[in-house]
């Protein structure tokens, strides 16, 4: 059976090219770990989800998430939870139409019994090589990963390591992210195990392990090339780290950050950037070439969501809704700008222009540039949104919620050119 599960994973490795494309969003991030969209993509400026102006579709969700879509060819996958069952989800969605092909049980019971009222139990976003997709849950005092092809056909699970949080029980975050063969997955939490792994995709086997301090923190990892070597990098515990995402191997920290986290680190040519809320508040940038040097800070807090880094300058949305602009090798302020309400949505570039959601459920389109602010639009798109949204082609997918006279329900929306 063993012979025979790897046989088959090998054949959808070597289709695997026939089925990653510039039109993929294959992670959290996407595929390089940035939040830019393809050139590729041209999605529409002004829409009205509430009206139905520029919405091609809209799919009813079972239960509860903030997890992001992953798109993956013609399928769309997206986890949920729904507590009234007990029940932790996998759906895979047709993406011309919404409708939803299949979900998957991936844990029937085992939810955890608190979590912080703003979270859920389905908050990390899947992961995918193209052929196969790994989704990550807290459940039953523990982080646990499954793999499953994407047909949901199950392929093997794994308990990645224990997670009970004793002095702030607030649930799990962050996303899983693939590095060649590697499937990376951060597990941060205040008792043993609390670690950042490194797992055979093929099988779910422990590759390598680093201990990270008994500290809750919810950033997910992120890998790209610095400093002319490949970096894992991973922010928290009043620290920035860099690792090797092929050993685990530290190769270097600086003291920047504050000891909770939940963006993910941005990056340019020789910098990285990183923002935090607890206890302390600030934006941080540091050197990726090991010295470990601070570059700049300020007191900007954007907790849960993360930076934006373009063309020599990074854009940040903080919590209490003010949008920033600042210089990114100086941290000088170019612009700034109240938008108004809370955001937990990570801002996503498209081309020139920046896309950011807010939690009462408006997505707002301003320019990517730094002289000024130019807002572009500002779109009625549900009550409440927390996911990050994903622009392929003409493109926009949204998860969203709305408060209807029967309780909270949430949709899975495509805006797009009629």
């Amino acid at each position: 059976m063993a012979n025979q599960l790897l046989l088959v994973w090998g054949l959808g490795c070597w289709c695997c090219a026939a089925f990653v494309s510039a039109e993929d969003w294959l992670q959290w991030r996407g595929r390089h770990g940035n939040n830019h969209a393809p050139v590729s993509a041209d999605p529409l400026i002004t829409w009205d989800v509430q009206r139905g102006n520029g919405v091609l579709w809209k799919t009813k969700l079972p239960g509860a998430g903030h997890s992001s879509p992953t798109i993956v060819g013609d399928s769309i996958y997206l986890t949920t939870a729904d507590e009234s069952l007990n029940q932790q989800l996998l759906l895979a969605f047709d993406r011309d139409s919404g409708q939803i092909r299949k979900q998957a049980i991936v844990h029937d019971g085992g939810l955890p019994s608190r979590i912080h009222p703003r979270n859920t139990h389905a908050s990390p976003t899947v992961a995918s090589d193209g052929q196969h997709v790994f989704v990550v849950f807290h459940n039953a005092d523990a982080i646990r990963v499954t793999a499953y092809d994407r047909s949901l056909a199950e392929l093997w699970q794994q308990k990645v390591a224990s997670f009970a949080p004793a002095s702030f029980q607030f649930g799990y975050g962050a996303s899983p992210i693939l590095f060649q063969d590697r499937l990376i997955i951060a597990a941060e939490y205040d008792g043993p195990g609390s670690g950042l792994y490194g797992l055979d995709k093929k099988t779910g086997k422990q590759l390598w392990q680093v201990e990270r301090p008994a500290n809750l923190s919810f950033s997910s990892p992120v890998t790209t090339r610095l400093a002319g070597r490949q970096q894992l990098l991973l922010p928290g515990a009043d620290k920035i780290e860099s690792f090797d995402p092929m050993s685990g191997r530290r190769l270097w920290a600086a003291a920047a950050s504050t000891e909770a986290t939940c963006g993910t680190i941005v990056w340019d040519e020789q910098r990285v950037f990183i923002s935090g809320g607890n206890p302390n508040a600030g934006t941080w940038s540091v050197l990726a070439d090991g010295s470990g040097k601070l570059v700049w800070e300020n007191r900007v807090m954007c907790y849960e969501q993360s930076l934006l880094a373009d063309r020599g300058y990074v854009y940040a949305v903080s919590d209490s809704g003010v949008a920033y602009c600042w210089k990114a090798s100086n941290g000088v302020e170019m612009w700034k700008t109240r938008l108004g309400g809370g955001f937990s949505s990570s801002p996503l570039l498209v081309n020139d222009r920046i896309y950011v959601c807010s939690e009462a459920g408006k997505t707002f389109v301003f320019a990517a540039q730094p002289d000024r602010y130019k807002p572009l639009a500002t779109n009625p798109s549900g009550d409440e949104i927390f996911a990050t949204p994903v622009a392929l082609g003409k493109n926009l997918y949204i998860r969203y919620a709305l408060q209807t006279a029967s309780g909270r329900q949430e949709f899975l929306t495509c805006i797009g050119p009629g």
